[in-house]
């Protein structure tokens, strides 16, 4: 099974969320609002959408990077770990 297919209902919560955002967006530019408000629903949406690529990421590496009998202590586990936690930090 696809991680993607497992994590579909948290993945679709999320889409949802920022399209939500995306929506907000369209409209406060629509009603001319200021830009310090608009600035900062793009930068909660780019937040969200970071969030997204994040955890497909995640998913991408731990079902299709690290092999599926590496043991949660392995190195190879704790590396793919350190490379989510890096690629969590950077991508934020």
């Amino acid at each position: 099974m696809s991680h993607i297919t497992a994590a579909k209902k948290e993945l679709i919560s999320r889409i949802n969320r920022i399209q939500g955002q995306l929506d907000a967006i369209k409209e406060a530019v629509q009603e001319d609002r200021n830009c310090a408000s608009i600035l900062q629903q793009v930068a909660a949406c780019r937040g969200g959408i970071n969030g997204l690529m994040a955890e497909i990421i995640e998913g991408e590496i731990k079902c299709h990077v690290l092999s599926p009998n590496a043991r949660a202590n392995s190195s190879e586990a704790q590396a793919a770990d350190q490379v989510i936690e890096i690629l969590r930090r950077y991508i934020k």
